[in-house]
């Protein structure tokens, strides 16, 4: 099994954690001490309003995604997530990669949610900026058309957000793509495993999610969940609503007539920050089971009474208490000074306040890859794909996860988060000011939802997989 070295150190070091993994070397374990007001002096100058990007014989790095149009503020997100890990490394000297040690490059794709417009900027980064990686993106039908393309033009593609698990299979698989994120069927049993296995209340369920890919596999996945974790529970409606919705009226009232005591969706902003406003407006007060319906922002306009109950799967959590060393306490408190003193719009807002869930995701997965590109020594694809492929990279969180070789996919514990009131928070958010929304419900009580019963799904249509043991081969 491959393990992660100098950039999975720099990774750890970058939150000061006192863990590293087992086999690096004395150099590299000497690195992991270095003191905070030396991390302060690392990144005092990170703001991504101005960012600090190198240009130059770099490593370069597509982040495609919406940056303008209904979606755009996934692409700030990604942005910030990739270019504070980038910058951190930059700011170390780089990679040592090709002979040569070169500093990362983030450049900034719109493909303004529209695959026509996808396509082609995708093979105009690849072509005239001659990027060494794609990172996105915010639909798994766009993600699609970036691993399509990479394939072609035999560039690494990397979903970092989109979750389909049809992005692997059997007839969308193509070596130069790899899935870092977590996958639908994974959310959906995860989710599954947490009702019925952990909390052994609610029994009735209604589907509501966006009628793509991505929803619909996400809802399947919970319905296959339901009958391996739960199978006395049972789905009493399920729906599914285009992208970007506005109106939810004539889904909300069915919900409310159906009897169901949880509402599952698998929706993404805007439309999970809609759904929840327009649930709690028209008297729907079921708790949500959602993926991406934390955002700060929206959480707080709709107050304490109307995101109380909501419960929360991700991919970037643990155990309570969140931070577990007075390291991890300083790292998240380096990130909050900074936002709070130094960032502008769209970045001051209370969505930016920590580098922790889905943004935290993203970083450490940014982290990751280029720990692969440490190790591969390499900007070339074929040394890239070796490297990657069944490799174990330990987050700053202290999660390990790993890259199934078969079908790049990747296997990691989940945790679920009950949304609580601020007084009671402080079992998870156990740094000054013990809450993390002061008029929200936020995280309280925390769950892992253990690898073993998330397998995330193997096509077994897919050649490569075949006879495989659906772990790491």
């Amino acid at each position: 099994m491959k393990r992660s070295k100098r950039i999975a150190v720099l990774a750890v070091l970058l939150i000061l954690a006192v863990l590293v993994n087992q086999n690096l070397c004395a150099a590299a374990q000497k690195m992991a001490g270095l003191e905070v007001d030396k991390f302060y002096k690392v990144m005092a100058d990170f703001d991504p309003n101005n960012p600090v990007i190198p240009e130059g014989d770099t490593i370069k790095i597509a982040i495609v995604a919406s940056f303008s149009g209904p979606a755009s503020m996934t692409g700030q997100l990604y942005f910030i997530s990739v270019q504070w890990a980038a910058h951190a490394i930059n700011k170390q000297g780089g990679i040592m990669v090709d002979g040569k040690r070169k500093l990362i490059q983030v450049l900034k794709v719109d493909h303004m949610s529209r695959p026509d417009a996808c396509k082609k900027v995708c093979e105009r980064t690849i072509l005239k900026d001659k990027v060494h990686a794609l990172m996105g993106t915010d639909g798994s039908h766009l993600q699609k058309i970036i691993n399509d393309t990479a394939a072609k033009y035999k560039v690494i593609s990397i979903s970092i957000a989109s979750i389909s698990d049809d992005l692997q299979n059997a007839v969308n698989f193509n070596r130069y793509s790899f899935m870092s994120a977590f996958s639908t069927e994974q959310i959906g049993r995860g989710f599954a495993y947490y009702y019925g296995q952990i909390r052994k209340k609610e029994k009735k369920f209604y589907i509501i999610c966006q009628d793509y890919s991505m929803g619909r596999s996400i809802a399947a996945g919970f319905k296959k969940g339901l009958q391996e974790y739960y199978p006395e529970a049972r789905v009493v409606g399920e729906d599914y609503h285009k992208l970007f919705l506005t109106d939810y009226a004539p889904y909300l009232t069915k919900i409310k007539a159906s009897g169901a005591e949880v509402i599952f969706t698998g929706d993404w902003m805007p439309d999970a920050g809609n759904l929840l406003k327009q649930a709690r407006h028209m008297g729907v007060r079921q708790p949500f089971a959602n993926v991406f319906m934390d955002e700060p922002n929206i959480l707080n306009e709709v107050g304490v009474d109307g995101t109380k109950g909501l419960v929360n799967i991700t991919q970037y959590g643990s155990s309570n208490p969140s931070f577990k060393t007075d390291a991890d306490k300083k790292y998240n408190q380096i990130w909050h000074d900074l936002w709070k003193t130094k960032w502008k719009p769209p970045y001051n807002t209370l969505l930016f306040q920590y580098p922790l869930g889905n943004i935290g995701s993203w970083i450490e997965q940014t982290f990751w890859f280029f720990s692969v590109l440490e190790r591969a020594g390499s900007t070339d694809a074929e040394k890239i794909i070796r490297a990657w492929e069944g490799d174990q990279y330990k987050f700053g969180n202290r999660k390990i996860v790993t890259m199934r070789a078969c079908d790049h996919k990747i296997v990691q514990d989940l945790h679920v988060y009950e949304y609580v009131p601020p007084g009671q928070q402080r079992q998870c958010m156990n740094m000054p000011p013990y809450y993390w929304l002061k008029n929200s419900s936020g995280a309280g009580p925390s769950y892992v939802i253990p690898a073993a019963k998330v397998i995330p799904w193997m096509d077994p249509k897919l050649d490569r997989c075949r006879g495989k043991n659906g772990y790491n081969e």
